[in-house]
């Protein structure tokens, strides 16, 4: 199983809570409908915590990090690739076209790899 990971930071201008909630009112149920056409078996959002005490803190750890990204998507593929059928391409448009509404994507690094589980969840 592949898995993509989009570290996501907003657009400037969107308040956390606006990103946060277009992310998940808007984005998220687009990607769900387009799923099974680009081959996503899995699909999680992750929002940070909003506790600048504990950001500071943890930033501070690691010698002055940069400020945490707002959030990040997480999407399991079969392939590492997925389907390339035109289905597949248009939908990808189509999510990278609303991506532009709160994503500031050249400031948000996605990748791909493979997961190696060290301590097994419940």
């Amino acid at each position: 199983m592949i898995k993509l990971t989009f570290c996501l930071r907003r657009k400037p201008g969107l308040t956390w809570d606006e990103f946060s909630t277009y992310w998940r009112d808007v984005h998220a149920p687009l990607v769900k409908a387009r799923a099974d056409v680009l081959g996503i078996k899995r699909y999680v959002q992750v929002r940070t915590i909003q506790d600048r005490e504990t950001i500071a803190r943890l930033q501070a750890r690691n010698g002055g990090a940069p400020e945490p990204f707002d959030g990040i998507a997480e999407l399991w593929y079969e392939e590492q690739r997925g389907p390339r059928t035109p289905e597949a391409v248009q939908a990808g448009r189509e999510l990278l076209e609303d991506e532009r509404n709160f994503i500031d994507l050249p400031a948000s690094p996605m990748w791909q790899g493979e997961e190696w589980e060290v301590v097994p969840g419940a």
